[in-house]
């Protein structure tokens, strides 16, 4: 079996290569740019082909005769959409394009796997989001996601191309990049510097480990999963909490900054999904910077 894996320098992609390793039949092909979020060392003793191209650049003579081709690739700093979205549109948008159509000239190919987000749903500020909900994006970022989604069904109908779009959570784990949550808020607490909260902070985020997440999406390629999957967690926090959370673990006071609301800030995601878990945000927080650590 041969697996294509776009952005697999990345955190969530990355995560995927690794789990990957426990298959030795099959052969990991990695497309990735090479981007401030791309760390070669999160793959290391892992066995793999390294193709470095933007995937709007990407050639069918690249990664023809492959069976998955599983799309990480993606711009996905919202803050960063906000302040420039072309980018997000060219990785996000155009890039899923290019890989569309060379995907439906590969007559080996079982499946084009998108990795998705919560946020192309946009507000959910009660019940749960499925898979039928309408797409309602706030950012640049979430609009271009749900862009390639779009994207990613009209290839299956019009090209019957096998598709497959997994939406999932908040992800956190090791080796993650410093801007995300998690590490800067950790960092940030450590070194007794002032959080900025956005708004009054009570934003709810549903988190997934990112193990959790990767394996998920390689069993439902097994199971020969189509169309729409959710993959979360049922593990909702608002940030202030999570933050209390972070300065609890570390036995520090938080030192709090309100800072005006995000624009186009959503309140609140959930997904309705039934995937397992094995670990919540607490329990990985609690081992990885807790006091006995």
């Amino acid at each position: 079996m041969k697996i294509v894996v776009t952005g697999g320098l990345g955190f969530i992609g990355s995560a995927f290569v690794r789990m990957l390793k426990n298959y030795p039949n099959i052969k990991t092909v990695i497309v990735d740019k090479g981007t401030y979020a791309s760390d070669i060392e999160r793959i290391k003793g892992c066995d793999y082909k390294l193709i470095q191209k933007d995937i709007c650049d990407l050639k069918l003579e690249d990664i023809d005769n492959c069976d998955y081709i599983v799309n990480f690739a993606a711009e996905s700093h919202v803050d960063r959409s906000i302040s420039n979205g072309l980018p997000f549109v060219h990785s996000n948008i155009d890039g899923v394009f290019n890989l569309l159509e060379i995907a439906i000239q590969i007559p080996s190919l079982k499946k084009f796997v998108q990795i998705s987000t919560d946020e192309v749903y946009g507000d959910k500020l009660g019940g749960q989001s499925l898979t039928t909900d309408p797409l309602n994006p706030s950012s640049y970022y979430s609009a271009s996601k749900a862009s390639a989604d779009m994207l990613v069904i009209a290839a299956g109908r019009t090209y019957d191309l096998p598709y497959l779009i997994t939406r999932t959570c908040n992800n956190f784990g090791d080796m993650q990049h410093p801007e995300k949550f998690i590490p800067i808020i950790m960092d940030s607490i450590k070194d007794d510097v002032e959080i900025p909260i956005y708004g009054d902070g009570t934003q709810v985020r549903e988190w997934i480990w990112v193990e959790d997440n990767v394996t998920e999406i390689f069993d439902l390629i097994l199971n020969n999963a189509s169309g729409i999957s959710h993959i979360g967690s049922r593990d909702r926090w608002q940030n202030k909490e999570l933050v209390q959370l972070m300065g609890g673990i570390l036995d520090k006071e938080v030192k709090w900054k309100y800072a005006p609301d995000r624009l186009g800030h959503d309140k609140r995601y959930a997904l309705k999904s039934n995937n397992q878990v094995n670990m919540t945000i607490d329990e990985y927080l609690k081992k990885q910077y807790g006091k006995e650590n």
